[in-house]
């Protein structure tokens, strides 16, 4: 009888800060929100946090400098901008393709993990020629059901039928790394993205990698330490 064959190790990888460049746009697009809800932006106020948790989420705390609560009606301004063309004010990193290629030669199953909106992700992901790296993309869903990534990576491994112990996820934030501990998941931080090595460090990476070129090898060592 022949061996039974190893299932391959799926890996996760967020887009936002990951995969490319998004900062421009997304930044483009609060600051439009925020003109149209009648503020001047203040361009001092780095909104480099507000990439990677749900605009529903992180949306009050950037009106709050403008004594304003109008959360709802922001968000949708904000993805209104986004989707009429602040999506495509960005770049994917250097390096990311020969990574991504790297990975699927070595046999690992891709998908897109993102807290965006799916329908904006599949829109970027195409523009940029990524999409056919990816078994599936994955996002947020109107409704509010997957906007939180701990939720959306058990989504995915309950829907690809995926065992969280041939498993991995990789991100630029806190809550990618959170996200893959809640549900079993060793997370890799990229340090090229928006919440830095400390913030990976402190969420308790399993590896942190500075470029790229590095995570074939960080995805081998977590995937023989298992």
């Amino acid at each position: 009888m022949p061996a039974e064959q190893p299932v391959p190790a799926a890996v996760l990888i967020d887009l936002d800060g990951t995969l490319t460049d998004s900062r421009p746009g997304i930044v483009a697009s609060y600051h439009a929100a925020l003109r149209s809800l009648g503020h001047q932006p203040d361009l001092s106020i780095d909104l480099t946090h507000v990439i990677g948790p749900p605009p529903e989420e992180i949306m009050p705390k950037v009106l709050a400098h403008y004594g304003d609560d109008r959360g709802t009606e922001a968000v949708a301004l904000y993805r209104d901008h986004y989707g009429r063309g602040g999506l495509f004010q960005n770049s994917v990193y250097d390096g990311i393709v020969d990574a991504l290629e790297g990975l699927a030669s070595a046999g690992f199953v891709l998908y897109v993990a993102t807290a965006k909106r799916t329908v904006f992700a599949v829109r970027i992901l195409d523009h940029f020629g990524l999409s056919p790296r990816f078994v599936r993309i994955y996002g947020s869903e109107p409704g509010g059901t997957l906007d939180h990534k701990g939720d959306l990576i058990a989504h995915i491994l309950a829907r690809e039928g995926i065992d969280p112990g041939a498993a991995i996820m990789i991100g630029d934030r806190r809550h990618d790394i959170a996200g893959a501990h809640i549900n079993g998941l060793p997370g890799i931080g990229v340090a090229w993205g928006y919440g830095g090595r400390e913030e990976l460090a402190d969420a308790g990476a399993n590896r942190v990698v500075d470029h790229p070129r590095e995570l074939l090898d960080a995805v081998r060592s977590l995937v023989s330490a298992d």
